[in-house]
């Protein structure tokens, strides 16, 4: 970060970024006051707010106990402001000289994609006296060790570091950009045209959840374009959303994060599904998944998305390898009839197992409607791959039948190909696999974690679950002992009780749900 910034605005930066460590909270949807200062067809935008109050200050300070053994959240972050402050040669006393200024939120202006990576950012805050704030940038850079020169752009007066860092208050709020013409831009905006007057933007943060502590807006779309303008994009890539019904250049997706006194929620919106926005509701089939599951997720109807995406692949083809209209064909030459095996297929879903890297395993699972068909499809994908001349293949018979692979790139377990009932699993190993096949028993759905996960999405239905300690036992044992990042980290995540994952649709737009639960 530029010098100018660490230095003499210490305050804002570091209050803007308590957003980043979850410390932000309050505020009930996105401000159009500072998305007024951002550029039209800015990409990235993050809106946030640094002084939480009332119902939301009270769940950031109860997970700040919860996860870090935190009881004066607000003192520890003043100290540390004006410690931080201190070691950068500044005295700064925050209650005398930020606190009656510093307004409710801030934002970060993220003004263009190019060659990879966004170019640049500004930062806007919100302040209660505009010239009490004016005070403090004057009095910072009075005090500079380097030079620094005034400017004026538009009637707004403001001050730049020798780095390119500029600062000035535009309106109401205090602008700290990376670099002047970015400054510039932002005062444009705030004259003209901005982020707030796009329909892709209003339209994505219309319906942010109350509660948020900060809401991310990102231009799919934009961003593609300018990656093409580059020649950056990947072509096979390009066309693999495109067969799967993505319409990525026209989508927008939001992210807002939520804090409650006992879990941390993530909400992402986004209407990139377009008519294959995920529905539906596959509890059900998660919910039988073994209890033994360190991971687990389901994704409801399956069978049709998967149909679609078939459809758009057999309707385009594999340029230099399939031709157009040639897919279906040539599986059904092979004994494969793909249309009644897509329209057959209901939920799909996903396990993992183990607590070391010996005893990793899993399997997928798939709900049929057709207990032959499922069998006789198994069978027959055998069949062929047996016919083909690929070594490693071997029949399964007996109450669940199908094929098993072995090869020396699989490792110790083989690929495990097996359908019994209504069910098709494909799992690292026979034991996953069999489970994967088992409605009985016991499952995830008795399992107290699972409990409180599914009553934590609410009417949401739950698609995916990770029980907290059994992940970072697996991940304790997967990770290298030298890694210190993880090490670190590992003293907040053993307060993670759980993981769960929720979504639906409404017309176009697709919500997803991540919500972690905290335990004391």
């Amino acid at each position: 970060m530029p010098g100018f910034v660490k230095r003499r605005l210490v305050l804002p930066v570091l209050l803007a970024a308590l957003f980043v460590a979850g410390c932000g909270g309050g505020g009930s949807s996105s401000s159009a006051d500072l998305a007024t200062v951002a550029p039209a067809k800015t990409p990235f935008y993050v809106e946030f707010t640094i002084r939480p109050e009332g119902e939301a200050k009270a769940n950031i300070e109860a997970l700040a106990k919860r996860i870090a053994g935190i009881d004066d959240l607000g003192g520890l972050i003043v100290s540390q402001i004006e410690e931080s402050a201190l070691a950068e040669g500044e005295k700064v006393d925050f209650e005398k000289e930020v606190q009656p200024w510093l307004g409710e939120k801030a934002a970060f202006i993220y003004p263009e994609y190019s060659e990879g990576e966004f170019q640049g950012f500004a930062l806007a805050v919100e302040t209660t006296d505009p010239g009490a704030a004016e005070e403090f940038i004057e009095k910072q850079t009075e005090n500079a060790k380097e030079q620094v020169e005034s400017g004026s752009f538009e009637g707004v007066d403001f001050k730049v570091e020798e780095d390119g860092t500029t600062v000035g208050i535009v309106g109401e709020l205090v602008v700290i950009a990376q670099e002047e013409s970015i400054f510039k831009e932002v005062v444009t905006a705030s004259n003209g045209e901005s982020l707030a007057d796009e329909d892709a933007y209003t339209s994505a943060v219309a319906d942010v959840p109350d509660g948020s502590a900060a809401d991310a807006y990102f231009d799919i779309g934009g961003v593609l374009r300018a990656s093409e303008a580059d020649g950056e994009v990947n072509q096979s890539a390009k066309l693999f959303f495109e067969n799967a019904g993505l319409n990525l250049r026209a989508s927008t997706l939001v992210a807002s994060l939520i804090p409650g006194s006992d879990n941390l929620e993530m909400d992402v919106s986004t209407n990139a599904g377009g008519n294959n926005a995920p529905s539906g509701d596959a509890s059900g089939l998660l919910g039988s998944l073994p209890k033994s599951s360190v991971a687990a997720f389901a994704s409801a109807d399956f069978g049709k998305r998967f149909e679609g995406g078939i459809d758009e692949l057999d309707e385009n083809g594999f340029p230099g390898q399939v031709p157009p209209h040639e897919l279906k064909k040539a599986l059904k030459e092979e004994g494969i009839d793909i249309e009644s095996i897509t329209s057959s297929i209901g939920d799909a879903g996903l396990f993992l197992t183990g607590n070391s890297r010996s005893s990793l395993g899993g399997a997928a699972v798939v709900t049929t409607e057709d207990a032959t068909q499922a069998k006789n499809t198994v069978s027959n994908i055998g069949l062929l791959l047996r016919s083909s001349g690929i070594p490693g293949i071997a029949a399964i018979n007996g109450e669940a039948s199908g094929f098993s692979v072995r090869s020396p790139e699989l490792g110790r377990n083989p690929l495990v190909v097996i359908a019994k009932g209504s069910r098709i699993a494909i799992g690292y190993g026979r034991v996953p696999a069999l489970a994967a096949l088992q409605e009985n028993g016991e499952t995830l759905s008795e399992s107290p974690a699972y409990k409180e996960a599914v009553s934590a999405l609410g009417s949401t239905p739950i698609s995916g679950f990770v029980d907290g300690p059994a992940a970072l036992r697996l991940a304790s044992a997967l990770v290298p002992p030298g890694e210190e990042s993880f090490r670190e980290a590992k003293k907040y995540l053993t307060k993670i009780d759980y993981i769960a994952i929720g979504s639906e649709s409404s017309g176009d737009l697709a919500t997803l749900k991540l919500i972690a639960g905290v335990g004391k």
